[in-house]
């Protein structure tokens, strides 16, 4: 099955663009639980998109070739989300000691923790939709939080509470372009009908769609 389908008029490009054997659409060839696809435009332009379990991701931008390799830039750039500290909130009649959530207070779940206390070693958890409290009997005060969001990598530094948060913290996450990834020059290389797209450490594998 396809991931997905491009209804893109190949505009007027130049002939070098147009000309290019990196020119087609290409299928992530990454195993049965991966799916995605690139599509490199004949008016150099580029479209990329990747589903891994709760992980998505997409880009486009412009293309261009470095001797025999293609180099991938996302345009307009992408703003990467942040966290930062918000109002606290109720969660059914009561203020948790961690709460993460959306700006419009929709909790997340599954962004890892540290929480520091005025003593005592520090405790790590994971939250859930309506937070994480501190259990009854446990006399400690929060000091500081670190929070890791583990599916698209968003982090902030510590968070530090003072007398006024009462040993409470709700963290904001912004997404601003969340999932949009910013390519900067990453290249791939042609292998006959496939491509070897750097990232990071390592490579992402495409073939060619049969057809184009």
């Amino acid at each position: 099955m396809r991931i997905f389908l491009f209804a893109v008029a190949l505009i007027a490009a130049p002939a070098a663009a147009k000309e290019s054997p990196f020119v087609g659409e290409y299928r992530l060839a990454e195993g049965p639980d991966v799916g995605g696809g690139l599509l490199i435009r004949g008016d150099g332009r580029f479209q990329y998109m990747l589903a891994a379990g709760a992980l998505d991701e997409r880009a486009e931008g412009r293309w261009e070739t470095h001797g025999d390799r293609i180099c991938l830039t996302t345009d307009p750039k992408p703003v990467p989300p942040t966290m930062e500290k918000g109002s606290l909130l109720e969660v059914e009649g009561t203020t948790p000691t961690l709460l993460v959530t959306w700006p419009n207070g929709r909790g997340i779940a599954g962004v890892d923790f540290t929480i520091g206390f005025d003593t005592g070693e520090p405790i790590e958890d994971y939250t859930q939709y309506d937070g994480w409290t501190l259990a009854d009997d446990d006399p400690r005060i929060p000091r500081w939080v670190e929070l890791r969001e583990p599916v698209y990598g968003i982090t902030a530094p510590r968070f530090a509470l003072s007398d006024a948060d009462k040993g409470r913290l709700r963290a904001i996450i912004i997404p601003n372009d969340i999932g949009v990834v910013d390519f900067a020059n990453a290249c791939a290389e042609r292998n006959g009908e496939r491509l070897m797209l750097e990232r990071g450490d390592g490579h992402m594998r495409f073939v060619r769609v049969a057809g184009d």
